[in-house]
């Protein structure tokens, strides 16, 4: 019957009533323990506060700057492109299903070891001397679009 439904028991919890005189137990400091900053409503204190002294992450140097559009590449070196067959055409989704990049970043192309076939490599950014090794080996070297 709707009119005998109560909560379970030890379900509903009273709430605690503070600053009730002595003989209630939460009196006087009404659970804050002593004195001071913690002590008072509303009060709060930042993650880096050290007491009033200076915090370290103002005592310490700013340095550099971060450009906020600045564009991140997946690297690739020249000598993990020698895996291909000779006249293959590499593209970002070739080198990924071959586990040589990662992520869905922009590729560029670095010019780390030496390229021993002729290849056509289609990547988002070359380095020049990578490009001159390209070249080099007759290979075809074609930029895309971020």
């Amino acid at each position: 019957m709707l009119n005998n439904l109560k909560p379970p028991p030890g379900s509903k919890k009273k709430s605690k009533r503070v600053g009730r005189g002595p003989g209630s137990g939460r009196g006087r400091t009404c659970g804050r323990g002593n004195k001071g900053q913690l002590s008072r409503s509303g009060s709060k204190k930042s993650p880096g506060f050290e007491g009033g002294q200076m915090p370290l992450l103002r005592r310490l140097p700013k340095r550099g700057f971060n450009k906020f559009n600045r564009k991140e590449y997946e690297s690739v070196k020249l000598q993990d492109l020698n895996i291909f067959e000779e006249g293959s055409v590499i593209t970002p989704e070739t080198l990924k299903q071959s586990n040589i990049i990662r992520s869905n970043k922009p590729v560029k192309i670095l010019a780390d070891g030496n390229l021993q076939k002729r290849l056509t490599i289609k990547a988002h950014n070359f380095s020049k001397q990578a490009l001159s090794k390209i070249h080099s080996c007759e290979g075809i070297a074609e930029v895309l679009k971020i």
